[in-house]
Formats: C-alpha cells, sequence, structure tokens
C-alpha cells in the first residue's frame, strides 16, 4: 500500500493554531504537518509531499503584501491544479478567493463572536455541511471576500453576505468552524483598540464576556458541523485509509 500523504496546515500567526481540526485529524490517525509563519517559518514551495491543504486564520489581511499571503496562494493554486482538496478558514477562504480570481475588502460590517448564518437551497450545503448544520458560527474578520467565477456561494449572514463557497472539493469559509473552547478564551484576552472601536458601533461584534458564555449553546453543534465539514473535504483520504 503506497503511504498517504500528509495533510499541510498553513499557520499565519502563533495564536492561529488548527484547534479542532487538529484534534480531528489525530482522531481519524491522518498525519499532518503545520508551517507556521508566526514562528518565522516559510510555508513550503510546493505542495507536491501534501495530500491536501488547509489555510488557517490570522489578524492580517489577505492583500497585505506579505511573503507569507502570497505562499499560501501560490500553494493553493498548485493544490487545486492537483485536485488535492483546499479548505480555508476565514483569512485561508479569503486567501483562497484571491488566489482563483475573487477580492477581498472590507466587510459590510465586522463579525466577532458567536453570529447567525444563512445557508442556500443548494443540495451542496447538505453535502458540506451536513443535514443539521449548526445556525451560530464565530467569527473574527473585518474584511470579507467575493465568490470566484466557477464556484457557488453556499452561506452568508446578515452582517456578512459570502460567508462561504465551494468550488469542487475546495471549501473557502469566512467564520471559524475550527474552534474548540481553549481557542475561545486565548481569543478575548485579545486587548485590541479596533475590536474595542468596533464593539461601539457595531451589533455584529460581541463583547468577551458574551463570546465566552455562547461555548456552552453553540460549541457542540459547532463542531458536529466541523466533523461532516473536514469528514467531506477529506473523503478521499478517510475512503482509501
Amino acid at each position: 500500500m503506497i503511504p498517504v500523504r500528509p495533510v499541510l496546515i498553513l499557520q499565519h500567526q502563533t495564536p492561529e493554531r488548527p484547534a479542532y481540526l487538529a484534534t480531528w485529524l489525530e482522531q481519524h490517525n491522518i498525519d499532518y504537518e503545520t508551517r507556521c509563519a508566526g514562528t518565522g517559518e516559510e510555508f513550503p514551495a510546493t505542495i507536491e509531499p501534501y495530500s491536501a491543504l488547509a489555510v488557517m486564520g490570522g489578524g492580517m489581511s489577505a492583500n497585505d503584501p506579505l511573503l507569507s499571503n502570497r505562499q499560501a496562494e501560490i500553494l493553493i493554486l498548485q493544490a487545486v491544479r492537483l485536485d488535492r482538496p483546499v479548505i480555508g478558514h476565514c483569512l485561508g477562504g479569503q486567501l483562497m478567493s484571491r488566489a482563483l480570481g475573487g477580492t477581498v475588502g472590507l466587510s459590510p460590517q465586522p463579525e466577532i463572536g458567536w453570529q447567525p448564518i444563512e445557508y442556500e437551497d443548494d443540495p451542496l450545503v447538505t453535502h458540506w455541511f451536513g443535514d443539521n448544520p449548526t445556525s451560530t458560527v464565530i467569527q473574527w474578520h473585518y474584511d470579507a471576500f467575493t465568490v470566484p467565477t466557477g464556484a457557488t456561494r453556499l452561506a452568508g449572514s446578515p452582517s456578512c453576505p459570502n460567508q462561504a463557497w465551494a468550488l469542487g472539493p475546495h471549501l473557502a469559509m469566512q467564520f471559524h468552524i475550527e474552534m474548540d473552547e481553549a481557542k475561545v478564551h486565548n481569543w478575548v484576552q485579545d486587548d485590541d483598540p479596533l475590536w474595542a472601536n468596533a464593539r461601539e458601533k457595531y451589533a455584529s461584534v460581541q463583547h468577551s464576556d458574551a463570546i465566552v458564555q455562547g461555548i456552552k449553546p453553540y460549541l457542540k453543534q459547532h463542531q458536529a458541523t466541523a466533523d461532516h465539514i473536514y469528514r467531506t473535504w477529506l473523503g478521499s483520504i478517510l475512503n482509501n485509509s
């Protein structure tokens, strides 16, 4: 049997760890390799040694002229060309959009904390998110992506019209489906003046207390949806294992 290549995870900042994604991969005995630009690592030059690609979030803009952003876009394009599944979380989804011809700009409203999501009436929604997907997702973004030509929009929200799109085996999300409880608590320690200013202006931006209080009512179904998403994303790997 030919060994299955590991999954490559691109981490842009040290706090933006893969969290529940890493837990899920370990539960399913799927090897993965994480490269973190936040610790000074350069991302690999080629996707060839890897079976799939996951791109995590980060506090920078996808439009920022950072080496890690451009390296991520190159790897996304390589993976799409080779039909190796790509999944993007927040900044990762934005980089996917840019790489495939979409754009990234300011969101109509920023979203921080637990926010509602609305799914399209499309069979691809059930394919990617399951029969009972979470109606509340956790967010932290000021920018947002457009849907690239040829991709299918799967979800939106009252504050940001494009929340997810799919193109073949690839899925881009504006929200953070990888969230676990430890990462929630880590997030709310952020003393960002931009967040404080946004809380004063937008109902779509929560205070730290509300974010922590959302763990109990929302996280279980959120992770159940993550289970379905990750299983769909890596279906070919799981079927061959």
